[in-house]
């Protein structure tokens, strides 16, 4: 079994700041990429920020240069840090990996952690 489980929303005031954490864990043997997503009522699910297990980042226009997103690889476990909040970065914010499980073979298989509500008000 494995689990991803997201922490650190909240409500905040617009130009503040939030940390979400997502950890990883059960029967892991590796994890490729990690990443957030957001999505709000009404709207399609959009990918906000990810990190490959080498580092790569990528982030959404809307997002760059406000949102850092990082990753503890020996916790496996991701991060975003969110500074100069945004009345439309209230979103749910879920946590997503693509990774490969012990005793599986070599094939990665995406999990999904059930989401933070991150509310930001004007």
């Amino acid at each position: 079994q494995v689990q991803l489980v997201e922490s650190g929303g909240g409500l905040v005031q617009a130009g503040g700041s939030l940390r979400l954490s997502c950890a990883a864990s059960g029967s892991i043997l590796r994890i490729n990429t990690m990443g957030w997503y957001r999505q709000v009522p009404g709207k399609q699910r959009e990918l906000v920020a990810h990190i490959t297990s080498g580092g790569s980042r990528n982030y959404a226009d809307s997002v760059k240069g406000r949102f850092t997103i990082s990753r503890d690889n020996a916790g496996n476990s991701v991060y975003l840090q969110m500074n100069s909040l945004k009345p439309e970065d209230t979103a749910v914010y879920s946590c997503n990996a693509d990774l490969v499980e012990r005793g599986l073979g070599y094939y990665a298989v995406t999990y999904w952690g059930k989401g933070t509500l991150v509310t930001v008000s004007s």
